[in-house]
């Protein structure tokens, strides 16, 4: 099988994935386009409004126009406090009934089977929107997704930067994370809730950093642990949107990268 040229991840992270589209406005700028993206929850959202053919100022409008905590969107003796069918509402009126092989690039998309306790990476005949759905399913948070007979959560559970999906599959491979561990301080840890969330917070970030090493270039930033993972206010988001690009400028200048490709 031939190689991608160029491959990018997007990791999960909540509304912080705006930085993303962040990082993609450099990208477009440095006329750099990925053959093949591997996206996780929210980096499927942007993954695949970006394969679709929308620019990073278009993908920021998106985030900036959902609104999850609706109270029309809670549930009652489910298990979650928001539905995942509530995301179609947004999807649907852009993808319709579009397959992830109908987009413009291709695209890889994470979620969790909790029945098997497998990864599943979604094929190029599954629906757009059930497939970011899936991947987008916080456990607790939102209700998990059924497609067919299996039962579907976060993606972020099993991996949530799914670099290894296409590391062997590429000749050079771009990384965008956007969920640092918490800034916090002695102070801030008084609570079972604080140290069992700093706790998982860890965790989760120590199972994602090997991969970080199959980047030609690497792009995050601590600032983003400031912010939460459901923003909502527009000025946050533009602020998040901004760091990304930031974080793509100041790295790109400071890496190899940029004269390897």
């Amino acid at each position: 099988m031939e190689k991608f040229n160029l491959g990018l991840v997007l990791s999960g992270g909540g509304t912080k994935g705006v930085a993303h589209a962040g990082v993609l406005k450099f990208l477009v700028e440095k006329n750099l386009e990925a053959d093949v993206l591997a996206c996780c929850s929210a980096g499927s959202i942007v993954g695949a409004l970006h394969a679709y053919g929308k620019s990073s100022d278009e993908i920021l409008s998106f985030f900036k126009s959902v609104y999850f905590f609706n109270w029309r969107h809670f549930t009652f003796n489910k298990p979650g406090l928001v539905s995942s069918v509530i995301f179609s509402s947004y999807l649907n009126p852009i993808f319709e009934d579009m397959l992830i092989g109908d987009l413009k690039k291709e695209v890889k998309i994470v979620a969790t089977e909790l029945v098997s306790g497998k990864q599943r990476v979604f094929d190029k005949y599954t629906k757009v929107v059930d497939a970011i759905i899936a991947s987008c399913s916080i456990p607790g948070i939102t209700t998990p997704y059924v497609v067919g007979n299996e039962m579907f959560s976060d993606g972020g559970v099993l991996n949530n930067f799914p670099a290894d999906i296409i590391n062997n599959d590429c000749e050079h491979l771009i990384g965008s994370y956007v969920s640092p561990p918490q800034n916090v301080e002695l102070g801030d840890l008084k609570t079972i809730k604080s140290i069992t969330s700093r706790a998982y917070d860890l965790m989760s970030h120590r199972t994602e950093i090997y991969k970080f090493s199959y980047c030609d270039w690497f792009i995050t930033s601590q600032k983003l642990a400031d912010y939460g993972t459901f923003e909502r206010k527009a000025h946050r988001l533009e602020e998040i949107f901004e760091i990304g690009y930031q974080a793509a400028k100041t790295s790109y200048e400071e890496s190899a990268f940029k004269t390897d490709i």
